[in-house]
């Protein structure tokens, strides 16, 4: 299964910020849509951060139903798929909630 959020395989071991890091930076590249400044786009990073979340959860929700249909038989990759979408989907919202408060931030500053 993909990593989408580079959790695994990243420095430091499975999670830690480096991988994420590295996979907003390998995001940006490569679509031709760079910022001003030569960084990525922001708008591209997240609506591909988006669609690798929703993989992630249609990965772990495919997994869930083999395994209650008795189709697969790996307990461990189906509970990591889950985790890993787990963890995704809470990073998104992370992010989301980061945005919100930079915004409500924004709106009271007095112009």
């Amino acid at each position: 299964m993909a990593d989408p959020l580079g959790f695994i395989g990243g420095a430091g071991g499975a999670g830690g910020a480096g991988g994420i890091n590295r996979a907003f930076q390998q995001r940006g590249q490569g679509n031709g849509a760079n910022a001003a400044d030569g960084g990525p786009d922001f708008k591209n990073v997240l609506l591909n951060t988006l669609g690798e979340v929703n993989k992630a959860q249609q990965e772990a929700d495919k997994a869930t139903e083999e395994l209650a249909t008795g189709e697969r038989g790996d307990v461990e990759n189906v509970i990591l798929a889950t985790q890993k979408a787990d963890n995704a989907f809470r990073m998104l919202q992370a992010l989301r909630n980061k945005v919100v408060e930079a915004y409500d931030e924004i709106k009271q500053v007095r112009v």
